[in-house]
């Protein structure tokens, strides 16, 4: 009888479920979508409950499309996005939406803790960067803005750890999660005493440390129904979904870069100890107890290329409906019929703020150098090199700790596009290299699974896993002109700090219901 392995991936707009065999080849993939909420400008809620649904539906979907028995599956291992917070009453009932690493209301708190030094403090213990995505700040705002919601939470948990109370009946959170939410001391692997006092709670208020191998059994036998499982299946809680993303595309020997575009982004590489930036620019987050990844998010990533098919591309996604084809492909398509750095129209893609390397909520996005020469074809290639040109800037920050990348792996959405490809090789003037498996956090999931269940001995097992379906290497000219347009969009994005500020203090203003 062969063994299979199920991989779940919560993330922010939907919840994807892979099952693996064994060697690490996708036999069945599910993904469940919901709703993110944002009823303001500064709000990004989602309801925990269709996400736990989601997930459910997600497993007995690649249950059924692939027709494996339940006592053939091994178990099933969790991946989920970071940074969220759900307020639960003594009822163990959510008292709120779960608030998203993409709510902004704790702006307002995250600068303050950054104004005398305590932020800083905080964050070179705890790796994860002051920010309104933090859920440090977000119980700040709790606190001081919802005092009764506050005084009535009994636990603070993610979206992950909700998901894992309805299963199993705990409130079990892993060191990874535990390590995005600026409330865990990295050396100590204990939650940080000075940061549960700003936040203004105690460890009663927050779930079981357990390391990310930890196994839970004993699952609850009418979500087990729903999800075609046998009651008795383990899961592994698993770990963060960027982390996870870097072990799936095996990226975890020195040197090497995982750079993930999805809906947003992020650049990541592994260590062997805990680092922190001296200047506060990247996170650091466990992947086990000896491998921490270190590198930075950024807000805006494939997001953006829906943005331009929704708002400027309403004939050319009809063309493609009328021709059966992906929209998508039509826009790459117009956008490959302007030359690399799009006449001088440069794009910084900080339509929701940004997190790394500006770390600054109130960044806006904007088009710089337009002429009466540009078009629809310049703004379109504009954006995608933006959204690259962004995630380039945080490497560089990351090279001052780890020095220059030996290769970078490509994953995520973005990867399906060969000109957004080139892209960042041309860019980052490097080798991209795209792994086999677009399922990168699911399959990071399941290795982690294998290494916690032993039947691996080292999670570099996942090498046999991983091929490669492309390799960019740099076009020489067109990585020159895109190094001559680099200064300029990060001198951009630095002077603006002043304008982004009273922009956004302005577009709140105009959120605002008029008396």
């Amino acid at each position: 009888m062969n063994n299979y392995m199920i991989g779940i991936d919560i993330g922010t707009t939907s919840t994807k479920s892979v099952l693996f065999t064994e060697q690490g080849s996708v036999v069945s993939t599910s993904t469940q979508e919901y709703p993110l909420y944002t009823p303001a400008p500064n709000v990004a809620e989602q309801d925990p409950e269709e996400i736990v649904q989601a997930a459910l539906r997600s497993v007995r979907g690649v249950m059924d499309q692939s027709g494996v028995a339940a006592e053939q599956i091994l178990f099933v291992s969790c991946s989920s996005a970071m940074h969220s917070v759900i307020a639960m009453g003594q009822d163990n009932k959510p008292l709120t939406r779960c608030i998203t690493w993409a709510d902004n209301r704790s702006a307002a708190w995250s600068a303050k803790l950054q104004e005398n030094g305590l932020g800083h403090r905080i964050y070179l213990r705890t790796g994860t960067p002051i920010h309104p995505m933090s859920p440090l700040t977000k119980l700040m705002w709790l606190r001081h803005d919802e005092p009764e919601l506050f005084e009535s939470t009994a636990k603070f948990i993610s979206i992950k750890e909700y998901l894992f109370f309805r299963l199993f009946g705990q409130y079990v959170v892993d060191h990874s999660i535990a390590s995005c939410t600026g409330l865990l001391n990295l050396e100590q692997l204990n939650w940080d005493a000075e940061a549960l006092e700003v936040a203004g709670i105690t460890p009663d208020h927050l779930s079981k440390l357990v390391p990310t191998t930890h196994i839970l059994e004993g699952m609850n036998l009418e979500l087990a129904e729903k999800m075609a499982l046998s009651p008795s299946t383990p899961f592994v809680i698993g770990a963060s979904d960027g982390v996870l993303s870097n072990l799936g595309v095996n990226a975890i020997e020195p040197g090497v870069v995982a750079a993930t575009i999805g809906t947003s982004g992020a650049i990541r590489t592994v260590v062997d100890r805990p680092v922190t930036d001296p200047k506060g620019r990247t996170f650091c987050y466990a992947l086990t107890e000896n491998l921490w990844v270190i590198g930075g998010p950024v807000n805006n990533g494939g997001m953006l290329f829906r943005w331009v098919r929704d708002e400027f591309a309403a004939s050319e996604v009809e063309t493609a409906k009328r021709l059966g084809i992906n929209s998508y492909d039509v826009l790459t398509k117009i956008a490959e019929r302007v030359r690399p750095g799009s006449e001088g129209l440069l794009f910084h893609p900080y339509l929701s703020g940004e997190r790394a390397p500006l770390w600054n909520p109130d960044a806006r996005g904007s088009f710089f150098g337009l002429t009466l020469h540009h078009q629809k074809e310049h703004m379109i290639r504009a954006v995608l090199e933006g959204v690259i040109f962004n995630l380039y800037t945080v490497l560089l920050a990351m090279e001052e700790q780890i020095g220059q990348p030996t290769s970078i792996q490509a994953t995520g959405g973005f990867a399906r596009s060969p000109l957004w490809r080139q892209m960042m090789s041309d860019i980052f003037n490097q080798e991209v290299v795209v792994p086999e498996s677009f399922e990168s956090s699911c399959l990071g999931a399941v290795v982690l699974g294998l290494y916690a269940t032993g039947r691996i001995q080292s999670l570099h097992a996942v090498s046999s896993m991983v091929g490669t379906t492309h390799r960019h290497t740099p076009i020489k000219e067109d990585a020159v002109l895109y190094q001559e347009l680099l200064p300029i969009f990060i001198r951009i994005s630095r002077k603006l700090e002043e304008e982004y500020a009273d922009i956004a203090e302005f577009q709140r203003k105009m959120s605002l219901p008029r008396l």
